[in-house]
């Protein structure tokens, strides 16, 4: 970064090295397609955690709890949301 800005400060010519190109190779990956077992593995644990969350709002509101629904259902929700989120993400890079 300095080499450039005291070559653009006196005005001298670039050195011939600068010609050079700076990118020799470049590798492109390919996009891995989608994997539809881990996808409908996904929806299944997605499946469960609706159901799941269906019969603790159920025992909760049937029987007396000393505690609200969401203790138990807003971090099943966050964990499944993070793992999906993880997933989706890294099958995206």
């Amino acid at each position: 970064m300095f080499p450039n800005l005291l070559r653009l400060s006196s005005r001298t010519p670039p050195p011939p090295e600068a010609d050079l190109n700076f990118v020799i190779e470049v590798n492109a990956q390919h996009k891995r397609p989608p994997n539809p077992r881990t996808e409908r593995f996904i929806l299944g644990c997605w499946i469960l955690i609706a159901l799941k969350h269906a019969a603790v709002i159920y025992a909760c509101h049937h029987w007396p709890m000393p505690f609200h629904q969401l203790w138990i259902n807003a971090p099943t929700f966050a964990l499944g949301l993070l793992a999906t989120v993880v997933y989706y993400w890294r099958r995206r890079r």
